[in-house]
């Protein structure tokens, strides 16, 4: 097992650390980025005023907007000349958000996954199988040089490309596979369907992350793999994926690399702190990026945090796994639902594949959820393939039941034949809103 030093400091070894980094960071952006230096300026602020690690509590959030209002280049902190790469999202609602690394930044993130993987079970001697996607996402190339730096042969098969994963994962033998949970999930599958047993390869550790998942789909990845799955968490405009990482001991919250990332916790709506262990909005100002530094970015991301010692050894503090984005909450009739909270009572129902996906209508200015479930293989053969057969009918009225009794909803259940839901070679796509078709009628 490889702990790092800065894994195990006591709290105030690790906030005196965080607390000369932080003042470098703020004088980074004040002297370096114009929309600090208004944001502090307007506040009566400045690098002087950061006293204490309190003292982070006296400057302004930053939200995605402010990423989009300076698009390209606005945001960064050091010249053209010292940047090496470039990352930024897709921009699927609205300009893509565009972040920048040194090369002090590129090490500096290729030994926080290094660190990361590590914690997810990772070793020098193994094989490391990368499915995430490589190119403007950070996922692929980020995992990558984490991988080569803690001195894994790494595979940089990317994502999707079901039956080239398969042979990979057959004659390279990897030790270590990560990627999203939905896309190893429809790989699993896939191999058995070709009558392999996954059970039986040579892996041993899943890192998963970008997208929510629930605890029933980690069951159900390390029951159809064999192997221990842990969850990873990051963001590009944090720094992309190794802000934290799950470790295969306890797999009970990630922990946060804090000497290059302070973590708060903040309810939404007032902007307010929160209790450790209750849930709200994580936000997080990068310690040591030199190309495009963060003060207290507002992620969307709703998990708390936990300060105690995990028995991995660890003290850094850890957060939950992600229970959804504000972005991804739906709004039904008043009652708040995430993707992640129906994932988590559909996959207990044995007849019931993993895969679904939720339709938002609106009929006569009502909100109607629309929810697409398949069966499973082997209820499918039970009905002889036929989707009009009795038990089909239970299965919607349990499933309709179920969604109504958790999730306070009542929801229009459509059950499918296996593999009728589309799947994603990345990010699994759990909602669709149709809402505004409705008012194009």
């Amino acid at each position: 097992m490889i702990i790092h030093r800065e894994e195990t400091y006591l709290r105030k070894e690790m906030e005196a650390l965080q607390l000369k980094r932080l003042k470098e960071t703020v004088e980074r952006v004040y002297n370096k980025v114009p929309f600090y230096q208004d944001q502090f300026k307007e506040r009566n602020l400045s690098p002087e005023s950061i006293q204490s690690i309190e003292d982070l509590k006296k400057l302004p959030f930053t939200k995605k907007k402010a990423l989009r209002d300076n698009y390209p280049y606005g945001l960064f902190a050091v010249d053209m000349k010292d940047i090496v790469r470039i990352h930024a999202s897709s921009g699927t609602s609205g300009k893509p958000t565009v972040v920048a690394y040194t090369q002090n930044d590129i090490e500096n993130w290729a030994s926080i996954v290094a660190r990361a993987i590590a914690i997810a079970g990772g070793e020098p001697d193994g094989v490391f199988q990368n499915a995430y996607g490589y190119g403007l996402f950070t996922g692929g190339l980020g995992i990558h040089y984490g991988a080569e730096k803690l001195g894994m042969a790494t595979v940089p098969i990317s994502g999707g490309n079901t039956e080239r994963q398969i042979t990979v994962i057959e004659d390279f033998k990897p030790t270590v596979i990560a990627g999203t949970p939905s896309y190893i999930l429809k790989v699993a599958e896939e191999m058995s369907a070709q009558g392999q047993n996954p059970r039986e390869s040579s892996l041993k550790f899943g890192i998963f992350g970008a997208e929510p998942w629930s605890e029933e789909m980690r069951k159900l990845l390390e029951e159809s793999l064999n192997i221990k799955a842990c969850d990873i968490y990051g963001l590009s405009e944090v720094m992309g994926p190794g802000v934290a990482m799950e470790c295969h001991e306890a797999q009970d919250g990630l922990h946060i690399a804090e000497d290059h990332f302070i973590v708060e916790v903040i309810n939404p709506d007032t902007l307010e702190p929160v209790p450790d262990g209750e849930e709200g909005e994580l936000v997080f100002t990068s310690l040591t990026k030199e190309a495009f530094p963060v003060i207290r970015y507002r992620t969307g991301d709703i998990a708390s945090i936990t300060r105690e010692k995990c028995k991995c050894g660890r003290t850094t503090t850890r957060m939950s796994r992600v229970k959804g984005r504000i972005d991804d909450m739906l709004i039904i009739r008043g009652v708040n639902v995430f993707p992640s909270e129906i994932e988590h009572y559909l996959i207990q129902m044995d007849e019931i594949a993993p895969h679904y996906q939720v339709q938002l209508k609106r009929n006569d200015n009502l909100d109607i959820v629309e929810l697409h479930v398949e069966i499973t293989e082997r209820i499918y053969e039970q009905v002889n393939r036929n989707m009009d057969h009795e038990s089909i009918a239970l299965i919607k009225k349990a499933v309709q039941h179920s969604m109504k009794n958790h999730c306070l909803v009542s929801m229009n259940v459509k059950v499918l034949s296996p593999k009728s839901i589309p799947r994603s070679d990345g990010k699994a796509i759990r909602v669709i809103d149709r809402r505004e078709e409705a008012l194009l009628v």
